[in-house]
């Protein structure tokens, strides 16, 4: 037995540190399966796994406990942005500009009943205790990684703010659901009117294109070429299919078009009512993509390193008799296909023509799953030197005592959302797999939880037994379930908004999985998932900075 007490007991040892680590978010990842009235924790039990190993004595190496603190909040923020990034400022369109402002009402009042509760308890509980609270009641990891890495650079030395947030934490989750229930009842919500009114509000406000029939009865553009009409027009769109003279073809720019003929066109829905005025009437009674032609229609997947970044006009279409692209699907988004439009790495392309020019421009984009298998490790990590200088760059503020900060949260989320959006433009490869994504965050979160908790789980346990564990755990409640009460009935009686888009903004607005898991379970819609999707990055942009801000904003009046 003597080779395993220096494994068990020699916190310098490398062995030692491995073994602590991978047994506490083992355990954690597991007992957090664990569901209690249809609600689990997740990823976050980690945290509490360690509190209770460090609670028992079982400690690691303070030097690289740190680092893997650091180096899992940056991984963690890292690819969230990168997975939002393609998205990230269409979010603010059309009805995502509603839910982002709904976002930042959020993200405000739950700041100011934060500071509210403070000034009222000053002398009971301090700054730096009261953003714990804070940061779990909204149950943002990374926002309290970026508030202990300001109170780090400010020298603070009282108790770690990492208590007050598991105190607050677990009755974040449920507060957050509970004001879901709250506004269900207070509205008197019928689950399945809200399902109906949604698919009816999707259909009629959709920004995806569309595709309809038109029969050529206007003389006027008899014998036009497609490239004259798209000009006469002034509308975008793509004519896939035509029919004249009893055969299917699909045209080109320079395909001429005659009274007579039936055409297959691809638009924007506010485009439509134009384009069928212009070419005559719609045709309702058929479908050129069903009827027998010579015609195929095809995904393309995007997978070779020269095509990413290229316009679509680039790829000069014409030169394979026949086909366009209708569609571009992205991260979950369906893009209608401009001539600028840049082409990114895991690009699904919808193509319509003959089967050989299809076959012949699939060989010119890639369509090779496998290559997507393989990660970009360049681009990663020129990101994450970029975030880590950013982060670090001082940002002067008159009246705060120290520069602010982005640090290690904030800084790599920026460059991750901008190198996801922008990357492609300047030839950066920055696709990841949805499998690969995700498993280097919860590498990261796990790897920062459990850092955060073996590092304080003797004082967690005090603050119950001698400290302020209760009223943490009954100030997070408030700080929880006010803002999002007053936030979710503003977005019902002012924005009429869907119930099912509320759930979906107060989990995307307080960065919680658990309750984007609860919505799931009350509608089979995506309602819930897009509102969160559309709210996440700007709410986990502004919980990362807000805490630092009002640090620092306070901290040389009350400290």
């Amino acid at each position: 037995m003597d080779w395993l007490m220096p494994l068990l007991t020699d916190t310098d040892s490398i062995g030692h540190i491995l073994l602590v680590y991978s047994v506490v978010i083992a355990v954690g990842m597991a007992l957090g399966r664990i569901k209690v009235f249809g609600i689990s924790l997740g990823v976050t039990f980690v945290l509490f796994v360690a509190l209770a190993v460090s609670y028992a004595g079982i400690t690691v190496n303070g030097t690289v406990l740190n680092f893997l603190r650091d180096f899992g909040l940056i991984l963690f923020v890292f690819f969230i942005g990168l997975q939002v990034g393609p998205s990230f400022f269409s979010s603010f369109k059309s009805g995502g500009l509603q839910l982002n402002l709904l976002t930042l009402l959020a993200v405000g009042l739950s700041i100011l009943v934060t500071i509210a509760l403070f000034l009222v308890l000053q002398g009971t509980v301090t700054l730096p205790q009261i953003l714990g609270v804070h940061y779990g009641a909204v149950t943002n990891t990374p926002g309290l990684g970026a508030t202990q890495e300001a109170l780090d650079m400010l020298g603070y030395k009282g108790e770690n703010i990492a208590i007050a947030y598991a105190c607050a934490y677990p009755l974040g989750v449920v507060g957050i659901i509970t004001s879901a229930v709250i506004l269900r009842k207070m509205f008197r919500i019928n689950l399945k009117e809200e399902d109906r009114h949604w698919g009816e509000e999707a259909s009629a406000n959709s920004d995806a294109p569309i595709f309809f029939h038109v029969a050529v009865t206007n003389a006027g553009i008899n014998g036009q070429t497609m490239r004259n009409i798209r000009d006469f027009i002034g509308r975008a769109f793509i004519c896939s299919r035509v029919l004249h003279d009893g055969v299917i073809t699909s045209p080109s720019p320079d395909t001429q078009v005659f009274v007579g003929d039936k055409l297959r066109i691809v638009s924007g829905a506010e485009s439509k009512a134009a384009i069928v005025a212009f070419f005559g009437q719609e045709e309702t009674d058929i479908d050129l993509a069903t009827a027998h032609s010579p015609l195929i229609a095809r995904n393309i997947l995007i997978t070779k390193d020269q095509v990413n970044g290229m316009r679509l006009g680039e790829l000069h279409l014409s030169r394979y008799d026949g086909v366009n692209i209708t569609r571009v699907f992205r991260a979950g988004m369906t893009l209608f296909p401009y001539q600028n439009l840049h082409l990114q790495m895991g690009d699904q392309v919808y193509c319509v023509g003959p089967q050989r020019s299809i076959e012949r421009l699939a060989d010119r984009l890639g369509n090779q799953v496998q290559k997507l298998d393989h990660p970009n490790i360049i681009s990663i990590f020129l990101g994450i030197v970029l975030g880590i200088l950013l982060g670090f760059l001082p940002i002067a503020i008159p009246g705060m005592p120290v520069p602010l900060r982005l640090g290690l949260a904030g800084g790599p989320l920026i460059v991750a959302i901008l190198l996801g959006y922008w990357g492609p433009h300047f030839k950066l490869i920055t696709y990841t797999t949805h499998s690969a994504n995700l498993m280097l965050r919860e590498m990261g979160i796990a790897l920062f939880l459990a850092s955060v908790g073996l590092s304080a789980g003797d004082r967690f346990v005090n603050a119950f037994i001698d400290g302020n564990g209760l009223l943490y755990v009954a100030l997070g409640l408030v700080i929880t379930v006010v803002p999002l009460i007053i936030t979710g009935v503003v977005a019902r009686i002012k924005f009429k908004m869907n119930y099912h888009l509320i759930v979906g903004l107060l989990a995307g607005a307080t960065t919680d999985p658990p309750t984007l898991a609860y919505a799931n379970t009350i509608s089979e819609k995506d309602s819930s998932a897009i509102a969160y999707s559309t709210v996440y990055p700007l709410a986990m942009f502004l919980r990362i900075l807000t805490g630092q801000v009002v640090l620092l904003a306070l901290w040389s009046f009350v400290m």
